[in-house]
């Protein structure tokens, strides 16, 4: 019942379209998505997970999951970070991996909806140190369109990997098109 409603707003009353895949057995990876210039992406992937039918997942400072809201984040497909012990932010996104059955983390390697002239790198750090693959995911307001892209497995030269999974997004643009990160071809 609940995807047949996100379908039928998403579809129709929104006009939006998905294309592309996310194989069911790929049980842990990271979802790159980009562009991210406006809050209107949340709602965007919220339709997109119910329709796509899988789990996804984001991470928050421990604080977020505290009451009153800590049981609708956890719902929502949050984890809490915690980053005692000494860890850094890759180190304790890894350890998420490890200890979770299924963890699709979303996350959106220009770190914020202002102007970005690069992307930051943890995304691509937490592939490798959690040994999951890369899916890139685009927010196309152009075209409508979010575009599920195929995994890649980090080879462990960044300055490569990111050049090439930056071409995936060519001619996505997002919400507000000003803020926007730009590809180079």
């Amino acid at each position: 019942m609940k995807k047949w409603l996100y379908k039928l707003v998403f579809f129709k009353f929104m006009g939006w379209k998905i294309s592309g895949t996310i194989d069911p057995a790929i049980k842990k990876c990271v979802m790159i998505v980009v562009p991210h210039t406006s809050w209107h992406d949340f709602y965007l992937g919220l339709f997109t997970r119910g329709i796509v039918g899988l789990e996804m997942n984001f991470v928050g400072k421990k604080e977020l999951f505290r009451f009153p809201f800590g049981y609708y984040f956890k719902w929502m497909g949050g984890e809490p970070l915690d980053r005692s012990g000494g860890l850094n932010k890759v180190e304790a996104i890894a350890e998420v991996f490890k200890k979770r059955e299924i963890f699709r983390l979303a996350i959106a390697p220009e770190g914020t909806r202002k102007k970005v002239t690069e992307w930051r790198t943890g995304f691509y750090y937490i592939s490798l140190q959690a040994n999951v693959p890369i899916i890139p995911v685009a927010f196309d307001y152009s075209k409508k369109e979010v575009k599920l892209g195929s995994p890649f497995y980090p080879t462990g030269k960044i300055k490569e990997d990111v050049h090439y999974l930056q071409q995936f997004y060519l001619g996505a643009t997002g919400r507000v098109p000003e803020n926007g990160f730009k590809v180079n071809g």
